[in-house]
This record gives structure tokens, C-alpha cells and sequence, in this order.
């Protein structure tokens, strides 16, 4: 279980230290992810470029890898930052976008996975199938399944990959081997909106950036996460203004509106 003064804690601690969460992400959501972090407090670096990613590695307190925009260069640079943040003990973070409409899309990650490098992965429940072996092709970047069908599949790949896997969807589950924690919170509109799904990964990686349970911290990214949108729909006309009252919300949340918060082991 985490409880609001846990994560009203982590929040503050990362609202102080401000680290600095290095992203290899795809061009469709860069810009929305890095003010996703400004507004919850960590300092976002963005970066496609191999000749660069070791160094920035090295300054960096999580390491976030997303591709759902992959081309084989910025394969190579995400091979050479997980493995320089695999040697300097930074949690990386691992968004499968797409897992399966290609193979570059399922051979990429599960590079990653196997080599030991990925300590967190956020996906829906088909991308999350597809990274377990599923051979059914997702509908592009949106899910054809509820949270809970790819269950097997993350407890699967949490015990043989020692990672946390968390599946989003209407109900967010969190899995580490045998532990599930289900987050509830969240708002239908948030699927209207490109980036959501990768902004939960930042989330994620900010959290881990301030906590080394990496269990812990995924759920604390997704129960703010799942939080804030709630809160925004609650003003919001439609998606575009969506937008802007989450990452308004995400920057003024505070130890009150965190008692909203509804997780629960599972």
C-alpha cells in the first residue's frame, strides 16, 4: 500500500532536489513530457543523439527510454545510455509504445529488458502482452485489452526480468513478482489526450529518481498521475484544456489534495 503522506514526502523531496530525468522519447510527445516534469518539480533533458547520452547519463538521476517514434540511431543511443545507467546504478525507464505493431517495436525493448538494464516498465495491457510473447497486433498506440488480462504476462516478466512492470488502463496495475498494487484513480478524457500514457512514465522515472523501491515509486507516479487528471477533467470544456489544467494541477498539488488518492493491494 502507499498512503498520502508517503507520497506527499517523496513529492516534497523531489520538489527540492529537482533531479534531473534524461529522456530518449519520441518526437510526437517531447514537449508535453518535459513541462510534465517541470510542473511536478524534477528538471527534464531531452536527447536523441549518441554522441552525447553516456555524459548526460552521468548528471542524470533517472533515465527514461520511450519508442514510440524508433529509428535504428536512436535505438543505438538508448543501448548506450542504459548501459552507462546500468554502471552508475540509475533506475531506467522503459515505455514499449507500440510493442508489437513492428518489430523494431518489440526487438528493441526487450534488448533492453534482457540485458538487465530496465528496472521500471510502463505500458498498456497490449503492449504488455506483446512484450510476453502475444502475437496479436495492437490497434497503433492505444490498447485492445483492460488492465487486468495482461496480468500473467507482467507477473511473468517481473520474475524473470527482476522489474517492475505497470500496466496502465482504466485501473493501473502495479506488479513486482508476487505484489500487485491497483491504482484507481484517473478520468476517461485523459485518452483523448497524445502523451498521457507517456507522461505516467515520467512520472515514474521522477519518483524513482527519489525513492529506491522502485515498486513504491512507480505506484506513487501513477496515483499522482491517475490524481491529476481527475482533477483537471473536473475543469477542463474537453482534451485541449485538458492539457493545460493537468499540468496546472501537477504543479499545485499538495498534501491535501493528495487524500484522494485510491490505491490498494491487490
Amino acid at each position: 500500500m502507499i498512503h498520502a503522506e508517503d507520497i506527499w514526502k517523496r513529492l516534497q523531496q523531489l520538489r527540492a532536489e529537482r533531479p534531473l530525468v534524461l529522456n530518449i522519447t519520441n518526437i510526437v510527445v517531447t514537449n508535453f513530457t518535459a513541462n510534465v516534469l517541470l510542473a511536478l518539480g524534477a528538471s527534464p533533458a531531452m536527447t536523441t543523439s549518441e554522441h552525447e547520452v553516456e555524459e548526460l547519463v552521468s548528471l542524470s538521476r533517472a533515465l527514461v527510454l520511450n519508442t514510440g517514434t524508433p529509428c535504428m540511431s536512436q535505438v543505438h543511443a538508448m543501448r548506450l545510455a542504459a548501459a552507462r545507467a546500468g554502471q552508475l546504478n540509475i533506475p531506467v525507464v522503459l515505455d514499449p509504445v507500440g510493442a508489437g505493431a513492428s518489430r523494431l517495436r518489440i526487438d528493441a525493448p526487450m534488448e533492453f529488458i534482457r540485458k538487465g538494464w530496465i528496472r521500471i516498465v510502463r505500458g498498456n495491457a497490449s503492449e504488455i502482452m506483446a512484450l510476453g510473447g502475444s502475437m496479436e497486433k495492437p490497434r497503433g498506440v492505444d490498447s485492445l485489452h483492460a488492465s487486468n488480462i495482461a496480468l500473467e504476462a507482467a507477473s511473468e516478466l517481473s520474475m524473470r526480468y527482476e522489474c517492475v512492470i505497470c500496466i496502465s488502463g482504466e485501473r493501473d496495475l502495479v506488479v513486482s513478482g508476487g505484489q500487485v498494487l491497483e491504482v484507481c484513480n484517473g478520468h476517461p478524457m485523459m485518452t483523448l489526450v497524445t502523451g498521457m500514457g507517456c507522461a505516467a512514465t515520467c512520472l515514474a522515472a521522477a519518483f524513482a529518481a527519489v525513492h529506491d523501491d522502485f515498486f513504491l515509486a512507480t505506484a506513487m507516479g501513477m496515483a499522482v498521475m491517475g490524481l491529476a487528471g481527475e482533477e483537471a477533467a473536473g475543469v477542463a470544456r474537453g482534451p485541449g484544456s485538458l492539457a493545460t489544467a493537468f499540468l496546472d494541477t501537477l504543479y499545485c498539488i499538495d498534501r491535501e489534495k493528495l487524500n484522494g488518492i485510491r490505491c490498494e493491494a491487490s
